[in-house]
């Protein structure tokens, strides 16, 4: 039996697991460290293994047979890679890495799937996020077609820091435009935008918040429902304060 506190774990959604599931889950855990560009899920393969990640940042990226790519989730403390499994589907054809380093805990699909049928509150909890995921999606959809890239720009942002838990976002011109489906050269000018404003600073490589009211002011209604449904449905706050 791995050696694993629930009231020790970082990840939101172990600690709102039952304490019986958890007990399930702890036999099969398994501590790892999370690298930069470490693959969680490989796009068309099987899932043998879930990720919930206790620090670090993953990245959910879609990519289409003419070989272009965004980003289309996030992955942090707050959640797992790997939620298309609870759907019974075990494969997709995203991608999910890390983007920023971090460390996690590993789950076999088979006891996460066993631990579910035994425990229905669990089962319930899962779908629930998995709720959660989909809201996420949608409200990225709703905001790159109503809202402009500034704004995007801050609701991401918000995204990062509500996950990371840090002022200093070791954040890469090339994620970014990954994060907003634009060329960098782009990125590069959205950035002094908000830099103009003084919500961040940013230097190569690292983006620090400086006024995060200030970035919600921004990011306006593209920020906060998935946030307050997160809450609402597994129990913890993610948005930062």
């Amino acid at each position: 039996m791995s050696d694993f506190s629930q009231s020790n774990i970082q990840n939101l959604l172990l600690r709102a697991l039952a304490p019986e599931a958890f007990d399930l889950l702890r036999e099969t855990m398994q501590p790892l460290a999370l690298p930069v560009k470490f693959e969680l899920i490989s796009p068309g393969v099987p899932s043998g293994t879930v990720y919930f990640l206790e620090s670090g940042l993953a990245s959910i990226v879609a990519t289409n047979s003419d070989d272009e790519s965004v980003e289309v989730g996030h992955v942090g403390y707050e959640g797992m890679a790997g939620a298309h499994v609870l759907q019974k589907v075990d494969q997709t054809p995203n991608r999910t890495f890390m983007q920023v380093e971090g460390h996690g805990i590993s789950v076999p699909v088979s006891a996460l799937l066993s631990m579910a049928q035994r425990v229905p509150s669990a089962n319930d909890l899962l779908l629930r996020y998995v709720h959660c995921c989909d809201l996420q999606l949608a409200h990225s959809a709703l905001a790159n077609a109503r809202y402009n890239m500034s704004e995007r720009l801050a609701r991401w942002l918000l995204m990062c820091h509500d996950r990371l838990r840090t002022a200093d976002l070791p954040l890469t011109h090339q994620f970014l435009s990954l994060m907003l489906g634009v060329r960098r050269a782009g990125v590069t000018n959205e950035i002094h935008i908000v830099e103009g404003v003084r919500a961040i600073s940013a230097k190569r490589g690292n983006i620090r918040i400086l006024d995060r009211p200030k970035l919600e002011e921004m990011a306006g209604g593209s920020y906060g429902v998935p946030e307050l449904e997160y809450e609402r449905h597994i129990g913890f706050p993610i948005r930062r304060t």
